[in-house]
């Protein structure tokens, strides 16, 4: 269930700070994935900036969790990408955070941390393929990758999903301290 209600009083002085933390952490853990080798095939990443918006989720609203999103994927590729690298990274975190948010809004009492974590990494893939069909003007072959994201979104959105569900509680219990 989203947390974001309890701190909703917080000022917006703190908020912004939390924010600001948020966003350098997911750039630190994207900047930092670029040296750990995953697999051999194109795509496939941990997503490890994903936990970062997964986390927001449950602090912030809506508006400012799409802000965070927006900001990180901007400034990610300002750091390290490229054009068409920003394009992938757009379109598979609106979508991830657009699936994630709707779980999380509408049947989050019934999913938990790491389903609602599997279900943004398929939704990350799926935003990436629309993006391959739209480059190649072949949806043939943005499908042909989808065997193994698929097999990639359930490994990465697990490990993502169980490290923000162990978060979760630590974040809640001193982010917002006086």
């Amino acid at each position: 269930m989203p947390l974001y209600n309890k701190f909703q009083n917080i000022s917006k002085t703190k908020k912004t700070v939390f924010i600001a933390l948020l966003i350098s952490m997911a750039l630190v853990l994207s900047y930092f994935e670029r040296f750990i080798p995953l697999l051999a095939y194109p795509g496939v990443k941990l997503g490890l900036a994903n936990a970062i918006t997964l986390t927001a989720l449950y602090f912030l609203n809506f508006r400012e969790t799409l802000t965070l999103v927006v900001i990180r994927i901007v400034m990610n590729a300002l750091f390290v990408g490229n054009f068409i690298s920003f394009w992938y990274s757009l379109s598979g975190g609106l979508l991830s955070f657009l699936v994630m948010f709707l779980c999380i809004s509408l049947i989050g009492k019934h999913l938990s941390t790491v389903g609602i974590s599997v279900a943004g990494a398929f939704a990350h893939n799926i935003g990436q393929l629309l993006v391959v069909a739209f480059i190649t003007k072949s949806i043939g072959v943005a499908l042909s990758f989808l065997p193994m994201l698929s097999i990639s979104a359930l490994f990465t959105g697990l490990t993502i999903g169980l490290t923000v569900k162990f978060l979760l509680p630590y974040i809640e219990k001193n982010a917002f301290r006086t």
